[in-house]
């Protein structure tokens, strides 16, 4: 299995909101996530500096590749876009977080 974290960033005002729209994923939406094998998929907020935290594991991290083409990926960047920081494609403006510690 292999494991990613990045980084991405609410705007000020939106921590419920972001939480609200999470408890409600579209089912479409979490399906195509588990089709392109992720697992242990986890946001964490950090309300000091509106950062989020996300952890991820799937049996092959290039797979993830493909989401960018999905019109539900599509659909949910527009739909996060007023919350969060995005790209001009409304993607979220993501950061990876290499990994530098593992206890399996």
């Amino acid at each position: 299995m292999q494991r990613k974290a990045f980084k991405m960033f609410l705007l000020p005002g939106f921590e419920q909101e972001y939480k609200k729209r999470h408890d409600e994923i579209w089912p479409e939406l979490a399906e195509l996530l588990k089709q392109v094998g992720i697992q242990n998929y986890s946001i964490f907020l950090d309300t000091s500096t509106l950062t989020l935290f996300a952890y991820l594991e799937a049996s092959d991290l290039s797979r993830l590749d493909s989401l960018p083409a999905q019109e539900i990926m599509k659909k949910w960047w527009a739909y996060m876009g007023d919350i969060m920081e995005t790209n001009e494609d409304q993607s979220p403006v993501s950061v990876d977080i290499p990994a530098v510690f593992y206890l399996a």
